[in-house]
């Protein structure tokens, strides 16, 4: 995953398809998680829908509708922000995706993420779920 990760992240951001739009994170994040937006973000190419539905063992990531910029480590983050429900999946996502979640620019795609979980949870049952859990990582950030 890694690999894929990083080969996807080498593409140089497409100017005419955005995963997420720079003004909609920088609301957001705020908002939702107390934290700011990083002044400087580092973008992106990011499949931009990134959970464990769309990925098949290999690993090869289905589903790229929703494919374009995002800011560094997004679909990381959602990879690991979704699985903080089950916290050995969780703490084995993150020791494997540290190369990438632990690079400074990569908090504003952790940061995005939570946000629109928070955002979405009085809509969606599973965001529901997680709101918690997201809130508690975001104390430690």
């Amino acid at each position: 995953m890694t690999a894929a990760l990083d080969a996807l992240a080498d593409v140089p951001p497409p100017a005419d398809r955005e995963a997420v739009r720079e003004e909609y994170l920088r609301r957001i994040i705020p908002q939702f998680t107390g934290h700011q937006a990083d002044a400087a973000i580092t973008w992106s190419t990011a499949h931009g829908d990134l959970h464990y539905g769309n990925i098949t063992r290999g690993p090869h990531i289905l589903d790229w509708e929703g494919w374009g910029r995002a800011p560094y480590g997004y679909d990381a983050a959602t990879l690991y922000v979704y699985a903080l429900l089950t916290p050995e999946t969780a703490a084995r996502i993150r020791t494997e995706l540290a190369p990438v979640l632990d690079r400074p620019e990569a908090r504003t795609g952790l940061l995005t993420v939570c946000a629109q979980i928070l955002q979405a949870q009085d809509r969606v049952d599973f965001y529901a779920e997680l709101a918690d859990p997201v809130r508690e990582h975001l104390a430690h950030l």
